[in-house]
C-alpha cells in the first residue's frame, strides 16, 4: 500500500507538472539578477551602436560602398574591389538592419507609448527611418510595412522602393510631431544626449535627404515635402557641432575602421580621389590620406581600384597611402549626416526650384562647412573657394554638387554610393579588372536566406524590380 500510495502521489505530481509546465517554464527561467523587461535607454544605445557599426564597418562600407565610389581601394584580397561577391557577401546590412536595428526601434516605439514618453518614440522613428533608408537605398524593394510587426508577419512582403520612401517621409513627419522640447527626458542617446531640439533638426534634415532621393521620379512630391519642412519651423542641422554622428570610445568600443587596422592591412585610399584632390589642390588630402611609409615624390599615392592581387601588391605596401590618421583613430565618429551634406541638399533643392534660397551661396557654404569639419584654416578655405575648378556652375548643378559632395562624403560609403547613383557625378570608371563587363555595381544582392526562408516574396520582388544582380538599376536611380 505504501508503494502504491507513493506511486499515486508521484503520478499526480507528474500530471500536475505536465499540465502546468508551459505556465511555469517562463517563471522558472527568469533571471533573478537581470530585468525581464527591456528598458528603452538600453535598447536605444544598443540599436544605435549596432546600426552605426554596420554602416561604418567592414562589410557594407570598407568592402563594398567605399570601393564602389572609389574612396578606398584594396591592396590585398581584391575580390570585392573587382565586384566579386558570394550570395552571403552583402547580407550584413540586411541582417543587422532587421534583427538589431528595426526590431529594437519597434520595441522602443511600443515602450514609449506605454511610458507616455513621446520623445523616445520620436527618436526611435528617426533612427528607424534612417535604417530603412539604408536598406532600400542599397537593395531596392524591401519589407517595410510588414517589417514593423515581425511578430505577426514572419515572412513579410516586399514594398516597392517608391512606397518605402513615401512611407519614411510620413514616419519622419510623425517623428517631428512626437518630439517635444518641453517633453520628458530620454536616456541612452549616444548621438545628441537628449537634446530634442537637435533631434527635430535631424528629423527635418533626413526628410530633406529622402525628398531629394525621389526628386527625379516624383518632383512635385519632393517639392511639397520640402515646403512642409520649411513651414514646420524647427529648421535643419545648422552647424558642424550639430552633425548627427556617433563618437566612438577606446577599445573595445572603438571605431570599426580603427578596430580593423589594428590587425589588418588590406586597404589603401583610391587613386581616383587622390588624383582629384591633387588636381584641386584640396586641403583635405592630408586628412583623408596618410603619407606613404617609404619616400615617394608626392608623399600621397592612391591605389587603382580593382587590381588583381599580384598587381596591387606590386605597387608596394609602403609606397601607397592608407586612409588618414583621422579615420583610423579609435574615437573617430561614424557620421550619419553632416552639416555640409544638409547645405548641399539645400543648394540642390534651390537649384531645382523647390525653394527660393540661393543655390550658389548654399553650395559655397557647403564646401566651406566640409573644409571646416576637418579644421581647415580660413586662408586655405578662401583660396580653395576662389579656384575656378571649385566654382558653382548653375548650368550643371548635378556636376558641381555631385563632385564636391562626393569629396565631402569621404568615409560615408553607403551615402556616397547613393548620391553618386542619383546625381551621376563624379563620372567614375569601372574597376581595372572588374568582373561586370565594363559596368559598375548599382545595388546590393539580396541575402541568400531570403530565397529559402521568404522565397515567394523574394521572387515577387525580383519579378517586379529586376534581376537580383549588382547591375540592376533601382527605382530612384533614373539617369
Amino acid at each position: 500500500m505504501k508503494l502504491k500510495y507513493t506511486f499515486l502521489i508521484c503520478s499526480a505530481a507528474a500530471s500536475m507538472a505536465l499540465s502546468s509546465c508551459k505556465k511555469d517554464l517562463s517563471e522558472i527561467n527568469q533571471n533573478p539578477n537581470a530585468s525581464e523587461n527591456a528598458q528603452p535607454d538600453y535598447l536605444l544605445t544598443g540599436a544605435t551602436k549596432a546600426t552605426a557599426d554596420t554602416y561604418w564597418g567592414t562589410t557594407n562600407n570598407m568592402d563594398a560602398s567605399l570601393l564602389f565610389v572609389q574612396h578606398w581601394a584594396k591592396i590585398q584580397y581584391t575580390d570585392p574591389d573587382r565586384y566579386i561577391y558570394t550570395n552571403t557577401g552583402l547580407q550584413e546590412l540586411w541582417t543587422v538592419g532587421y534583427t538589431k536595428s528595426i526590431l529594437n526601434y519597434n520595441q522602443i516605439i511600443k515602450l514609449a507609448d506605454e511610458l507616455a514618453n513621446p520623445n523616445y518614440k520620436g527618436v526611435a522613428l528617426v533612427l528607424r527611418s534612417w535604417a530603412f533608408s539604408l536598406l532600400t537605398d542599397n537593395y531596392g524593394d524591401i519589407p517595410y510595412t510588414e517589417a514593423t510587426n515581425i511578430d505577426e508577419y514572419l515572412t513579410p512582403t516586399y514594398d516597392k522602393q517608391k512606397d518605402v520612401y513615401f512611407g519614411l517621409l510620413e514616419d519622419l513627419k510623425t517623428a517631428q510631431a512626437s518630439l517635444s522640447i518641453s517633453g520628458p527626458v530620454i536616456g541612452g542617446d549616444v548621438i545628441y544626449k537628449n537634446n530634442i531640439a537637435l533631434w527635430k533638426k535631424f528629423a527635418n534634415s533626413l526628410r530633406l535627404r529622402i525628398a531629394l532621393r525621389i526628386a527625379d521620379r516624383e518632383p512635385e512630391k519632393a517639392k511639397a515635402v520640402i515646403a512642409e519642412i520649411q513651414a514646420e519651423g524647427s529648421g535643419y542641422i545648422s552647424a558642424n557641432n550639430e552633425t548627427a554622428q556617433m563618437i566612438y570610445l577606446a577599445s573595445p568600443n572603438q571605431n570599426p575602421i580603427s578596430n580593423l587596422f589594428d590587425t589588418r592591412d588590406d586597404y589603401r585610399i583610391s587613386k581616383t580621389i587622390v588624383d582629384r584632390l591633387f588636381a584641386l589642390n584640396d586641403p583635405r588630402l592630408p586628412v583623408y590620406a596618410s603619407k606613404t611609409q617609404a619616400a615617394t615624390p608626392t608623399n600621397y599615392v592612391g591605389l587603382p581600384n580593382g587590381l588583381l592581387v599580384g598587381d596591387a601588391s606590386n605597387l608596394g605596401f609602403t609606397r601607397t597611402s592608407k586612409p588618414g590618421a583621422y579615420f583610423l583613430a579609435p574615437s573617430a565618429p561614424a557620421v550619419i549626416m553632416s552639416y555640409a551634406e544638409v547645405l548641399f541638399d539645400r543648394a540642390e533643392a534651390a537649384a531645382r526650384g523647390f525653394t527660393a534660397e540661393n543655390a550658389a551661396d548654399l553650395y559655397k557654404q557647403a564646401v566651406t562647412a566640409s573644409l571646416q569639419q576637418y579644421n581647415v584654416g580660413d586662408a586655405d578655405v578662401n583660396a580653395y573657394l576662389a579656384s575656378p575648378a571649385v566654382q558653382y556652375d548653375a548650368a550643371n548643378f548635378r556636376k558641381s554638387i555631385g563632385d564636391q559632395k562626393w569629396i565631402a562624403l569621404f568615409g560615408q560609403g553607403l551615402e556616397a554610393f547613393a548620391e553618386w547613383r542619383r546625381l551621376d557625378y563624379p563620372q567614375l570608371q569601372p574597376a581595372v579588372a572588374g568582373t561586370l563587363g565594363g559596368k559598375m555595381p548599382l545595388r546590393f544582392l539580396y541575402p541568400d536566406k531570403e530565397q529559402s526562408l521568404n522565397g515567394a516574396n523574394y521572387k515577387a520582388a525580383v519579378a517586379s524590380q529586376g534581376a537580383d544582380q549588382l547591375t540592376t538599376k533601382l527605382w530612384f536611380d533614373v539617369n
